[in-house]
């Protein structure tokens, strides 16, 4: 089984190495030691969530903070190219399913999209909240699936906005059930930023489609079957990586 993993903030492993004593303390700390209650000697693994990872032996533990003498240091590179999942906001649950698996997936930004036929709408203090739940859904599954870097969370995105970000990718692929050209046939960029487009549950309308289209992007479909906005994104993100990473 692997290590446990916990998250720390950007920067505070930077002048870690093997040797050093790292103190984990916070919610992460108070989780390891009072829930995990992870005891003296056992190994874990802590990532500041930019590709820093450091692995180490627990030599004390307090009622909310543990100490870990660092074993080694492993930097991860910045992946190429980097997928992008453009989600729909979508009503109950199934937003916060698809980003949740995307990040198990190995997606490297996640990009919340106010489609014109989204239902939820983020506004105000409650749009807030929505971003914060998505962040947190990104932390928890980085940790569970054992990441050194955790997915960036955009800010939301009206169709303007998104049409312009299309225009400057690498490569982006708008999932549409009518569309005739399967994103397995095509190409993975090699480097630059690859965007993954999923509507709402009311489907993209016609006038999005035609400014993604202008703005570059490819117009796909992922099989014969149509997929929820909770499982079409993980799964289009299988289909790249298995062309772009798991080899």
């Amino acid at each position: 089984m692997s290590l446990a993993l916990y998250l720390v903030a950007p920067g505070a492993l930077d002048s870690s190495g093997p040797g050093d004593v790292v103190v984990l303390d916070g919610p992460e700390g108070r989780h390891a030691a009072t829930v995990r209650r992870t005891g003296v000697g056992e190994q874990l693994r802590l990532a500041d969530g930019r590709g820093r990872v450091v692995t180490g032996v627990v030599e004390s533990v307090g009622r909310a903070e543990l100490t870990l003498r660092v074993e080694s240091v492993l930097d991860e590179p910045v992946p190429s190219p980097r997928f992008v999942l453009v989600q729909a906001l979508a009503k109950g649950d199934r937003d916060d399913q698809a980003i949740e698996a995307a990040t198990e997936l190995g997606v490297d930004e996640v990009v919340p999209w106010q489609a014109g036929r989204s239902i939820v709408q983020w506004r105000g203090e409650r749009g807030e909240k929505a971003w914060r739940k998505w962040d947190a859904v990104l932390v928890a599954a980085t940790k569970q699936s054992r990441r050194a870097r955790r997915p960036d969370l955009s800010p939301v995105v009206t169709t303007a906005a998104l049409a312009a970000r299309i225009a400057t990718a690498g490569a982006a692929y708008v999932l549409h059930e009518d569309a005739d050209v399967p994103l397995a046939s095509l190409d993975v960029p090699a480097d630059g930023d690859v965007l993954l487009v999923v509507g709402p549950e009311g489907g993209i309308s016609p006038e999005e489609l035609e400014a993604f289209r202008d703005a570059g992007a490819h117009v796909v479909r992922l099989g014969d079957t149509v997929l929820r906005s909770s499982s079409a994104g993980p799964a289009a993100l299988a289909v790249l990586s298995a062309a772009a990473r798991w080899r």
